[in-house]
């Protein structure tokens, strides 16, 4: 089986260790992984500020380059929420791009949802030296929760991680603040927002807090560092998941 893994733009230019590490991931399981060279952005920032036409043209290239994979994955709970949600809605003016992504839909997963529902894994790779242990509370993404319904799988699959124990924070389900262009257009709401969620994250007690979304990771992250918390990881349920934490 082979699977094409659409790493998202903001990993690859921000963090790309989280695309090696779902790779780690879904090689260990047995697929053959082909990440196409070509990819590029899902077209969300454009889809959610109105630029129709710019998100279109994206989602056309990722139907082209995906579309003869048995399964899609990726690490993103809001891309994969643009793919599988909004896309059709984008060739509602072309029956055939509208009936090819149809069929592609169904092969399109985030992750984690993957890991446990599709590839069944039971077994995690090895941990490398000096991986993560410790407690860990995990943050649900709005698009992830609320498109996909990814909620129960990333915990599941973190019962396996061997010294890591979860601890639920209040309110796990509640925005980080995030929203893309929200947090630039309404800085102070999402601050407000985002210190709600620290105070949770800390309230927890957990040495981490965990998630599969890098846009709300590096929001969160960003405000522990800039209130003082040089302490508290903050890593992607890949990276713990692969032992690369």
């Amino acid at each position: 089986m082979r699977v094409g893994l659409f790493v998202t733009c903001l990993i690859d230019m921000m963090r790309p260790e989280i695309g090696f590490s779902a790779l780690k991931l879904l090689e260990a399981v047995g697929y053959e992984v082909v990440v196409p060279a070509s990819q590029t952005c899902c077209g969300q920032p454009a889809y959610s500020a109105g630029n129709r036409k710019a998100a279109r043209d994206l989602a056309e290239k990722f139907v082209n380059e995906f579309e003869y994979f048995d399964y899609v994955v990726i690490p993103s709970g809001s891309c994969g929420g643009t793919i599988k949600m909004h896309y059709c809605d984008l060739f509602a003016d072309d029956p055939d791009l509208r009936a090819r992504m149809e069929r592609l839909a169904s092969r399109v997963y985030e992750l984690t949802d993957f890991l446990h529902n599709v590839a069944k894994i039971d077994k995690l790779p090895a941990r490398e030296p000096g991986a993560f242990s410790g407690s860990i509370t995990y943050h649900d993404s709005c698009s992830g929760l609320r498109e996909l319904g990814v909620q129960a799988r990333p915990r599941a699959l973190l019962e396996k991680v061997a010294d890591v124990q979860l601890t639920e924070m209040k309110d796990s389900r509640a925005c980080c603040g995030f929203g893309g262009s929200f947090s630039l257009k309404y800085g102070d709401i999402s601050s407000a927002i985002v210190d709600e969620k620290c105070t949770n994250i800390h309230g927890s007690g957990a040495d981490a807090v965990v998630l599969g979304d890098l846009g709300c990771m590096l929001n969160i992250e960003g405000r522990l560092r800039r209130t003082g918390d040089d302490k508290t990881r903050v890593l992607h349920v890949a990276q713990v998941l692969a032992g690369d934490a």
